[in-house]
């Protein structure tokens, strides 16, 4: 079978390949950089995680708790909480 001139075969070999997006919930961001240096309590799809928000990206937030730094997805998160 020909399409534009091309066999279908070829065609399909040249289809582009899937691509997972997440998008940037900018809402979250601000708010999370609002916070930047605060003790705030994360409710994330795992569970509730208390620390000190240290960084925030596009799709993440750094966190600090307990000595240690947790890297969370800002798409997992439920709700933030400041202490």
């Amino acid at each position: 079978m020909l399409l534009n001139n091309y066999p279908m075969h070829h065609q399909m070999s040249q289809m582009p390949q899937s691509v997972v997006v997440h998008p940037v919930d900018p809402y979250v961001v601000e708010t999370l950089r609002s916070v930047i240096g605060r003790h705030v309590l994360l409710e994330t799809t795992r569970g509730g995680l208390s620390g000190c928000v240290a960084d925030v990206k596009p799709d993440h937030v750094v966190l600090e708790a307990r000595s240690r730094k947790f890297f969370v997805r800002i798409c997992e998160i439920v709700w933030i909480m400041p202490e």
